[in-house]
């Protein structure tokens, strides 16, 4: 796939059990992270799509697997963000039930991105996040989103606050990313094409 063309980009489904997954059979990538992260914008600019995934003032907004057909190569699966205040004890249930739903039957699931915002430190949502990827045995990038706002000098320190407080496994990939200089997004694409050849190859 040629991230620098891409011709076809389409949210396929929006589900909620898995009836509704989609039957392609396409190898599919989780995108997880708190409601505020950025994970629309780094959809959009993966894509080279303005409005593909709909970014929201408000946090929280997502409560379905969001499917996005990538040129009929693979998904980008979008699940609910976490971390946010004002979603009931219910909601957050029925989150956690669609999202191990998702994660302990899908075949096609082949890798999980963790977006956290490169200006903080992680939550304990985002540790806990980490930890479901890691119990499921998805291989994990981590994303770190909002880097035009970290001085370079200061990239090192920042990404070192997130590595131990997340205590990343030495061979998880990371990367620092920004939707407005689009930093990292090449780079990714390398990634995720190796992953697939190698995941393909076993």
């Amino acid at each position: 796939m040629n991230s620098n063309k891409i011709n076809y980009a389409d949210i396929t489904i929006s589900a909620v059990s898995p009836s509704q997954y989609p039957k392609e059979g396409l190898p599919e990538i989780v995108l997880a992270g708190r409601s505020n992260v950025g994970k629309s914008s780094f959809i959009n600019t993966m894509v080279n799509r303005k409005k593909l995934a709909r970014t929201s003032g408000k946090p929280g907004k997502t409560r379905t697997l969001n499917f996005f057909n990538i040129e009929n190569e693979l998904f980008f699966v979008d699940v609910p963000g976490y971390g946010y205040a004002k979603a009931s004890n219910a909601e957050q249930e029925k989150w956690g039930r669609m999202m191990e739903d998702y994660f302990s039957t899908r075949e096609e699931l082949v890798l999980g991105i963790l977006l956290v915002d490169f200006r903080h430190e992680p939550s304990e949502h985002d540790r806990l996040m980490y930890d479901f990827y890691k119990h499921f045995d998805v291989p994990v990038f981590i994303v770190a989103t909002k880097s035009d706002k970290i001085k370079k000098a200061k990239y090192n320190k920042h990404e070192s606050i997130i590595r131990k407080a997340l205590d990343i496994d030495p061979d998880d990939k990371f990367f620092t990313f920004s939707s407005f200089t689009k930093e990292g997004r090449n780079e990714i694409w390398e990634a995720i094409a190796a992953h697939l050849q190698k995941d393909e190859r076993t």
